[in-house]
C-alpha cells in the first residue's frame, strides 16, 4: 500500500499512542515494538508536532525511497512535554520493549529559561533510559510560533544544548526552516494556525531527518502525494543539508 493511501487509511489519531510498523497502518495501539527488521528502527516520542502530516510517515518514505528500510514507532499526544510523557508512562513502556536503534525527543519550542531547563532534566531522564534499552537519543528541533519569530535564536539554542547535554543526535528542524526561508521568503511552512506544520514544513523536517537519523542525503525527493511541487522539493533538500551541516550532531 502507497504512503497516500496508508495515511487516508488511518484516519484521525488526536490524543491516540500509536504504532507504525513497515508498511502496515497507522493503528492506535498500546503494543509499541518494532515492527520487522529493518535498517534503521526508529521510536518517535513528542506531540502534534511530530503527528502532524504523519511526520513519521513521511520520513520513512523519504528513507525507503534512498534504500533505506524503516521500522518506526510513536507515542505521541497533543499538548504534551517530555515530562508529561515521563508520567503518562507509555513512552518509557516502549523504550524498555527495546529493539530501536534511535529515540526521537521532541516538546515545544523551550524558548524560555525555565522551559529549556526542563528540556534538558527530562532529555536526560528519557536518554538514560534509551541508551539502557540500547538505542541512541535524538532531539527533533522545532520552531516558535509565527507570532514570535524572534524566539527561534532560543529555541535552537534550547535543543542544541539538551542534544548536547544527553550525547544525542540533533535534528535541526527549526533551523532548517530558517535556510529554506533565506531561499524562499515566500514558503509556507506554517500551517493555518502559525504553529504547526503545513506538509511542505513537514517535509522539510523529514528531509533533515534523512540527514541525521539516516545519514542520507535525498535524491529522488518522491511526491508524496503532500502537493509540495518539484522545483520546491529541490529548495527544500538543499536547505535540509545546509541545517544539518551547520547544526546537526
Amino acid at each position: 500500500m502507497s504512503w497516500a493511501r496508508r495515511r487516508r487509511a488511518a484516519g484521525p489519531w488526536l490524543a491516540a499512542v500509536l504504532l507504525l510498523q513497515g508498511a502496515g497502518c497507522a493503528t492506535p495501539t498500546t503494543g509499541l515494538d518494532p515492527g520487522d527488521p529493518a535498517d534503521l528502527n526508529v521510536l518517535f516520542i513528542g506531540n502534534s508536532l511530530t503527528y502532524t502530516n504523519d511526520l513519521p510517515a513521511i520520513f520513512e518514505a523519504l528513507a525507503e525511497a534512498e534504500g533505506v528500510a524503516v521500522s518506526r514507532g510513536v507515542v505521541a499526544f497533543p499538548n504534551v512535554a517530555l515530562e508529561d510523557h515521563w508520567s503518562l508512562g507509555d513512552a518509557r513502556g516502549a523504550i524498555a520493549r527495546g529493539g530501536w536503534d534511535v529515540v526521537v525527543l521532541q516538546q515545544g519550542p523551550s524558548s524560555l529559561p525555565e522551559n529549556r531547563a526542563n528540556l534538558i532534566e527530562w532529555s536526560g531522564r528519557f536518554a538514560a533510559e534509551i541508551r539502557s534499552a540500547g538505542a541512541r537519543p535524538a532531539l527533533y528541533m522545532v520552531w516558535p510560533a509565527s507570532t514570535r519569530p524572534g524566539d527561534f535564536d532560543a529555541v535552537s539554542e534550547s535543543y542544541r544544548q539538551a542534544a548536547a547535554a544527553v550525547d544525542g543526535l540533533l535534528v535541526p528542524g527549526g533551523e532548517a526552516w530558517r535556510a529554506a526561508w533565506r531561499r524562499d521568503p515566500a514558503l509556507g511552512l506554517y500551517g493555518p494556525d502559525g504553529f504547526h506544520p503545513s506538509a511542505t514544513g513537514s517535509y522539510l523536517v523529514a528531509l533533515t531527518m534523512l540527514e541525521e537519523l539516516a545519514g542520507r542525503s535525498s535524491t529522488r525527493l518522491p511526491d508524496l502525494g503532500l502537493g509540495v511541487p518539484a522545483a520546491t522539493r529541490a529548495l527544500l533538500a538543499e536547505a535540509a543539508h545546509e541545517a544539518a551541516e551547520s547544526f546537526g550532531r
